[in-house]
């Protein structure tokens, strides 16, 4: 599964890219670890100064792949895809995601941690967690509400609403929309390019100061979230929505086995 997350670096940017299109970049336990691994690594190399994380022109994530999570679900605070979620949030580099198609579950909550996010118009935003009998994850509790106001924050964390990606950036979940994948990937590493030409020890000392005052507030979250989402995960609610759209996806999906 490893060979399923690529990273490029060049002159001081690293890419990861999630490379499962069969599947539309469902998230394997394997994929997050491997992600969490080369975010933490790319934390202490001095050569990279700033990291791009995407899924290609087509497709973020589609969420997790759902025979791999329900075959193995988190069962503690150091599962894989809470370990990606230390990773991401202890980054000291400015983080780009150039979003293209669906963002599924992860696929929207990780870009509250971006310092940029760039979309294509067709990107597809949703946290569909209380529909499948769960709860939010990455923070999202808290940081949704913060950013959108709480009827937004509801109507995406409790209705399950999609966004598009005009009306991602209408709302200030991302800052630009582009026509097509291609743009949006141009566009991340032009982004890249304007974050290494500056000073890196003031750009990182200001995104410290810009992170650090509700940095203990969001771990407090993130533990709370993830700790209920493990409880959530044995009720009759989550396994039943859980299996009933495993077997919609099997049945009508070629890419069987993702979340909606």
């Amino acid at each position: 599964m490893t060979d399923l997350i690529k990273q490029d670096y060049r002159d001081g940017v690293l890419t990861l890219t999630i490379d499962r299109p069969d599947k539309l970049n469902a998230l394997t336990n394997a994929m997050y670890t491997r992600l969490a691994d080369l975010l933490f690594a790319a934390d202490e190399n001095d050569e990279i100064g700033v990291v791009i994380v995407t899924g290609g022109p087509n497709c973020f994530t589609s969420g997790n792949d759902l025979v791999d999570f329900l075959q193995e679900p988190p069962t503690h605070l150091d599962s894989p895809a809470f370990r990606l979620m230390r990773a991401v949030t202890h980054l000291r580099k400015p983080l780009i995601a150039a979003v293209c198609g669906a963002a599924i579950g992860i696929g929207t909550t990780l870009l509250l941690h971006c310092d940029q996010v760039l979309v294509t118009r067709n990107a597809k935003l949703r946290t569909p967690f209380v529909n499948l009998g769960l709860c939010p994850e990455f923070g999202a509790s808290l940081l949704l509400p913060r950013r959108l106001g709480q009827a937004r924050a509801a109507r995406l964390l409790l209705l399950g609403d999609s966004l598009d990606g005009s009306e991602a950036v209408a709302w200030g979940l991302a800052n630009e929309a582009f026509d097509d994948g291609e743009q949006c990937l141009a566009a991340a590493a032009k982004i890249a390019q304007r974050f290494l030409a500056m000073p890196q020890q003031a750009l990182r000392q200001s995104r410290q100061l810009m992170t650090q005052a509700g940095m203990a507030e969001l771990q407090a979250t993130l533990r709370e979230e993830n700790l209920l989402f493990i409880q959530r995960l044995n009720t009759v609610e989550a396994k039943t929505a859980l299996n009933a759209l495993l077997n919609r996806s099997t049945d009508k999906n070629p890419a069987k086995g993702t979340q909606p």
